[in-house]
């Protein structure tokens, strides 16, 4: 799942940097309240979603990327609120148009997402043993 999601977000990202993203406008304009211009900020979340993918992909800095980009996931929401003309056909919640579709996906980028999460190997307390250090020892091994 981790590799997945992280050639996913590298795709996405690549797409975002080179400014040959199919969402560029979509994103800029859902993004129309941030004071910075989209040809910056487009270009910077292309940088985070790589960012993301690099994390996924080798494991490495998950605890501190995850929750960011469950916040990134849940916020491409905000399409759905800010601009129903261009989610939804003729008004209907029920009826998605492409771009609609395109940010209601992210519902299982979400699941993929607190998967990988839910599946982290929990936190070693400082100064404790690792993990595999920490198996029980036979009493006939001991002696």
């Amino acid at each position: 799942m981790r590799g997945t999601l992280g050639l996913v977000f590298l795709w996405f990202g690549a797409l975002k940097v080179a400014n040959v993203s199919p969402v560029s406008a979509l994103v800029a304009d859902t993004l129309s309240f941030v004071p910075l211009p989209a040809s910056f900020v487009v270009p910077a979340l292309g940088v985070f979603e790589i960012a993301v993918a690099l994390a996924l992909i080798t494991g490495r800095w998950l605890r501190p990327f995850l929750p960011v980009l469950l916040l990134h996931l849940v916020g491409t929401f905000l399409v759905l609120a800010l601009h129903p003309s261009v989610a939804f056909k003729d008004g209907n919640p029920l009826m998605l148009t492409m771009e609609g579709e395109f940010v209601v996906k992210n519902v299982v980028l979400i699941a993929g997402t607190l998967m990988v999460a839910a599946t982290l190997p929990p936190r070693e307390a400082p100064g404790e043993q690792p993990q595999e250090s920490r198996l029980p020892v036979s009493d006939a091994a001991r002696h």
